[in-house]
């Protein structure tokens, strides 16, 4: 798998997503399935967002997907506070409902795995009644066992057999995400995506909030009365983000409003390769934003496919905002998916700072990637 630095990423609290609207995801997700396009797609929310922080394989499943949204009104409130173009939120059951609704070349065959009993089944049906733009060519409730039990060959068979290009996962989120980072490359269905609560939608156990209520930014309320369990993970996710938000945010947009990089510092970056005993070294130097990446994704594309341990030098470099740290997180997913090092060094403390602030720091700890 080759990690594609002309995506448009921008960090958030250490996780990297796409700046894509809804209609832009939509066609993303339509040229993969119709194309047979790899398409790792995940939905990160505040709840996603929150368990990164203590769960480097989380993490790490969603710095190595293809497609990564905004799932979240929290999420676009973050990066208008932080000046991160994401506009929008495209949450993931939109999506699904806007692919459902909406023919495209031809319909798109998806499978359901998980969900409460009898959930699957119903969701399966209720598709191929309704739906214009999807058929649900098959379904597996594995239960509730371990990442390993809903991985036996027979099951992966099973969703192969049913020639699906869209895999519907619905485990919990972690789980659900651990479970497609395991069985990806055994999957034959090019697009595969966590999606826990459209499951219980399309099967109509679950009511999805009106589109009013979606707009103001209270579904999670909603969900809340359609579930009412739901309410313990909302409150700790809301005290959650308010450390966050008064622990790195806001800290963060002040920083930015003092240390504005000048346009001789922007103009001035440049990115030399080395090659040394140890591996590969990128020099870098002068201050790098959105506006000026692209010697960077090239280099970064150049240095991802050499197979070989990491360096990159940031003696001479003066800032960096968040696209840049998108772009390193798809580098440090592609090290290590091939079990490679990527060291960050010298850095100064004002970069360090911007490190810390974004949720790059854990990559700053020496063998942050198995060697």
């Amino acid at each position: 798998m080759q990690s594609d630095f002309g995506r448009d990423v921008h960090c958030i609290f250490g996780v990297p997503f796409d700046a894509v609207t809804m209609v832009q995801a939509e066609a993303i997700v339509r040229k993969s399935a119709e194309e047979r396009l790899p398409c790792f797609l995940s939905t990160p929310n505040l709840n996603f967002l929150i368990g990164c922080q203590s769960d480097a394989a989380f993490r790490d499943s969603l710095i190595n997907s293809d497609l990564t949204i905004a799932d979240g009104n929290p999420v676009v409130w973050l990066a208008k506070l932080l000046r991160i173009p994401i506009q929008e939120r495209v949450a993931g059951s939109t999506l699904f409902e806007r692919l459902s609704e909406r023919p495209g070349n031809r319909k798109l065959a998806v499978f359901f795995f998980g969900g409460p009993d009898g959930a699957a089944e119903t969701a399966c049906r209720n598709l191929n009644r309704k739906s214009a733009g999807l058929t649900c060519s098959g379904y597996c409730a594995p239960g509730f066992g371990s990442i390993a039990d809903m991985s036996t060959d027979a099951i992966i068979q099973q969703i192969n057999a049913s020639q699906a290009d869209f895999v519907v996962v619905a485990l919990g989120a972690r789980k659900g995400q651990t479970w497609i980072e395991h069985n990806r490359s055994r999957l034959n269905a090019p697009v595969i995506s966590h999606l826990g609560a459209v499951v219980n939608f399309v099967a109509g156990t679950v009511s999805r909030a009106p589109a009013w209520v979606q707009r103001i930014g209270f579904e999670w309320l909603w969900r809340i009365k359609e579930e009412p369990g739901l309410w313990r993970r909302y409150f700790d996710d809301g005290l959650m983000l308010l450390r966050l938000l008064f622990g790195r945010a806001l800290p963060h947009a002040w920083f930015m409003s003092r240390h504005r990089p000048t346009e001789q510092q922007i103009s001035s970056a440049g990115v030399e390769i080395r090659n040394d005993p140890t591996g590969t070294v990128v020099l870098l130097r002068g201050a790098w934003v959105h506006a000026n990446l692209n010697p960077m994704r090239a280099a970064f594309s150049e240095v991802s496919r050499s197979g070989k341990n990491l360096r990159l030098d940031f003696g001479q470099v003066s800032y960096v905002d968040m696209a840049f740290l998108g772009l390193l997180l798809l580098l440090y997913g592609a090290q290590t998916r091939n079990s490679l090092q990527l060291s960050c060094e010298s850095l100064t403390p004002a970069v360090k700072a911007l490190f810390k602030y974004g949720g790059c720091d854990f990559l700053l700890k020496s063998n942050n990637i198995s060697k």
